[in-house]
Order: C-alpha cells, then structure tokens, then sequence
C-alpha cells in the first residue's frame, strides 16, 4: 500500500509538472547570483542572527534546498561549472584564468539560441570574450564603488583580513545598485517574453565592507562563538593562512566584528533582492518568472579564524550555499533536505524552457523537488580544488605574470595569498570532496605528497552546535 501510494503521488508530481511547463511558454528566468554567500549566514537558514528578510520571506513561497554544495569553492572555477553542468576538471576549468570558450557549451546561449533575450548585468569571471556574441543579448558590467578604506594600516595586524571600514557613500551608488537598477529598468521597459536576467553581484564578497545602515546592523555582541582555530589534524593551510596574512595575534572578538560586517554586507544584498522582486511584481512578471538565488560559493568570515576562502579549502563553509527558488505553479514554503548541487540549474532551467541539452552534462533535473517532491537521500556530492606542483601556471602570485603583478605588491590584499601559494605549494595542492549524508572525505594528493593532509568526517556521530560535524 505504501509502495502503491508513492508511485500515485510521483504520477501526480509529473502530471503537475507537465501542466506547468507545457501551459506557461514560454517561463522567464532570474538568476540572482551573490558572490561567497554561504548558507549559514542567512536567517532561513536557522541563523539567528541574520537580517535577511527578503530571502527569507521568499524562501516560504518557493522551495529551499538546505544542502545545496558548490563543485569549487573559487569563483572561475564554480562559474564554469554551473553555467555547463560539468564538473571543473571535466575540460579543465580548474584556474581562475581558464573562462568558458566559444566552442564549449553554457546555459546562456542555450537560452538565446532558443529564443530569450538574455541580459547581464554584473561582474564576469565566467566567459571569455569570444563567447559573449554567442551567448547573451547584451552584457554590461555597471561601474560604482563598493567598499570603504582598510580598517588597518599597513604592517599592523588586521591589514591583510579583509576587514574595511563603510562604504561612506550613498547606498544606491555601489556597482552592486546599480547593476540592479538596470535590471529594473529593463524590467520597466516592458520586455517582450522570454527572457533571462542574469544578475552575478559582487558582495558579499571581500573585501569586508557595506554602505550604512548595513555595514553596523549586525551587533558583534550577537555572534555565537565561531568555529575556534588551532584544531589538531586540519590541514596545513589553516596555521599558514593565518601565519602569511599576520592573523595570529587577533582573538575572537576581532573575528566577530568581521563576520558582522560580512553578515551586513548579505543584508545589504537581501535589499537588493528585494528591489529585484519588487520590480518583477510592478511590472507583472511574477507569474511567469522563475526566480533563482544562489552563490558560487562561502567564505570563512573569521571562522577557524581565517579569512575568504582557499583555491583547495573544502570546508562546509565554502562548499554549502543558498540555493532558493520560486517557479509558476511551484511549491511554496518546500524544504529539500537532501543534498544537491549548485550546477544543478543547468539541467532544471533546460527542463523549465523545454530545451534539450546537445552537450554531456553532470546535472540533475530538480523540477520535481521545486513542485514538492523530496530528493535523493542517497546522493553524495563532489567538489574539488587547488593545483598540483607540476602546474605552476596555475598557480596565484606568479610575479613573472604581468596579469598578476598586483599580487607581488607587499600592500595589496592579496599579496599574502600570492605568496603562500609560491613559497608553500603543497599547502593548496589539488583536492577532492565527496559528502554524503553520513561522511565526508576530502582526499588531498600532489606528484610530492601522495597523502597531504586528508580529511574523513563522520556527519552523524560529531554534531556540534551549528558547525555541520566539522569540528573535530
């Protein structure tokens, strides 16, 4: 009888499925993408903390995916990967210098040969020049500043944790409004259907820092405890990033202040979405626009007392992310407990727009779980990251690199990372993760050292407060 009723209610999943798909063409799409948001950080998340009404608030009205884990934890890399469906090292996409080309498939120009305009405003870190003809209507990157000044001066300690001052300007002049504001604007127009909104924003990004009244609305004080540093068997990156980034001599209370203004800088970017929804809604898109929020990875905001993230980190702070949605004739207020990954809008938003993928991929259809359907308890996920010392050009902070010669200047931000990564190779050698719903094991390896430092987790027996079993 069970069994019986499993199979009624998925026939009956599939029917709802078909009815939306085949009665609303054709559906647009928002991809409203932050950069190092990491889950935890959000209130609908369970953070407790967070000021992220909006996200919250929509999160009730479409499904949320509580495990959703990038494939890379930096930038280049998981824009690659969720824009194809591949994994990085599919055709090597594992650097931050190796964008999409021409000759390789992505999402985007499935949606325009199919039809849609497709808009994009925002930063890049995804196509390389030869593909933006092919692959978007227009695409434009809104100038603007976005952060105050250091909060540190130069050789004190704190100069190289990302930690700024305010941004001292008004809210709605940074890059990040303003690539917003011309989305609403498009959206104003009227824009003949369909199309898609590709919106990939800067913050919450590092360096840490918001406009008021975003950068103070996070109390300090508020902060539970974060996760503490100095854990016997972490991998060696964890001591050296904070012995190269002179981090060493700063204490809980300074990583609080940070995550606060990391966690304001997300508030900040709850508003903007805000805005985005609200312009979706005045202009009568709501009930024909699939709404996609989710980020190409976290960031450590002062947890184990780092800062950013690391090409080979494959922490849960780093690989977990946001992953909301709201569709036409979806679910509402759903919960997908079971684990999924980020690049898995490649397969959802093909299914949604009836196109049929002409390229190999590694992506799962989610369409299911957005009209209610549970997912798959028994999938793990993968993620991998770093380079091997037979790949120097992969490295960051190659001084010989006119491309990186902002990373060999002792004042610039960056420099510390350039640096370890030249002078401690093995410390981000090439890394691998699979997690499933029990364990996780990370595997580091490199042609020097077969075994770097690997990680195994057991999720269930090591549940400490909100740290998802990676404390010990």
């Amino acid at each position: 009888r069970d069994y019986l009723t499993m199979k009624i209610a998925k026939i009956l999943v599939l029917l709802a499925l078909f009815v939306v798909t085949s009665a609303r063409r054709p559906m647009n799409f928002v991809i409203f993408n932050p950069d190092e948001m990491r889950a935890e950080s959000l209130g609908c998340y369970g953070n407790k903390v967070a000021k992220t009404p909006n996200f919250d608030t929509f999160a009730n009205k479409g499904t949320r995916f509580e495990q959703c884990h990038t494939t890379a934890t930096v930038c280049t890399q998981s824009r690659a990967s969720f824009m194809t469906g591949w994994y990085v090292h599919v055709r090597g996409h594992r650097s931050l210098w190796h964008l999409l080309h021409n000759d390789e498939p992505n999402l985007l120009r499935y949606l325009k040969e199919a039809g849609y305009t497709v808009k994009w405003w925002g930063k890049n870190d995804l196509l390389s020049q030869d593909s933006f003809d092919s692959s978007v209507t227009s695409a434009m990157h809104m100038g603007g500043p976005q952060n105050g000044g250091n909060s540190y001066k130069f050789g004190e300690a704190g100069y190289y944790s990302f930690l700024s001052d305010a941004y001292n300007g008004d809210w709605n002049k940074t890059s990040d409004y303003n690539n917003v504001a011309a989305a609403i604007q498009f959206l104003e127009t009227k824009p003949t259907e369909p199309f898609m909104i590709y919106l990939p924003l800067i913050k919450p990004h590092p360096p840490y820092s918001a406009p008021e009244p975003f950068y103070s609305s996070i109390d300090p004080k508020d902060i539970p405890d974060l996760r503490p540093w100095g854990l016997d068997k972490k991998p060696d990156y964890h001591q050296l990033i904070r012995k190269y980034r002179n981090l060493t001599s700063l204490d809980m209370n300074f990583f609080k202040k940070l995550q606060a203004v990391y966690m304001g800088s997300i508030s900040y970017s709850d508003y903007l979405f805000g805005l985005v929804l609200k312009a979706l809604e005045d202009n009568g898109y709501t009930d024909s626009t699939a709404v996609f929020v989710f980020a190409d990875h976290g960031d450590y905001a002062g947890d184990y007392g780092l800062v950013e993230k690391w090409p080979s980190g494959l922490e849960d702070v780093l690989t977990r992310v946001p992953l909301l949605v709201r569709m036409p004739g979806g679910a509402a207020n759903h919960v997908v407990k079971e684990q999924v990954q980020h690049m898995d809008i490649v397969a959802t938003i093909l299914a949604l727009s009836n196109i049929t993928a002409q390229h190999v991929h590694f992506s799962k259809d989610l369409t299911p779980m957005l009209m209610g359907s549970p997912g798959d308890t028994n999938r793990p996920v993968f993620s991998e990251g770093g380079y091997g010392t037979n790949e120097p050009n992969d490295f960051e902070g190659r001084c010989n690199d006119s491309s990186q010669s902002g990373m060999c200047n002792p004042r610039t931000i960056y420099y510390p990372k350039g640096r370890q990564q030249q002078l401690e190779p093995l410390s981000v050698c090439r890394s691998v993760m699979i997690r499933t719903v029990t364990h996780k094991l990370v595997l580091r390896t490199d042609p020097k050292d077969v075994d770097h430092y690997s990680e195994l987790y057991d999720l269930q027996k090591v549940r400490v407060a909100h740290w998802d079993g990676e404390y010990c």
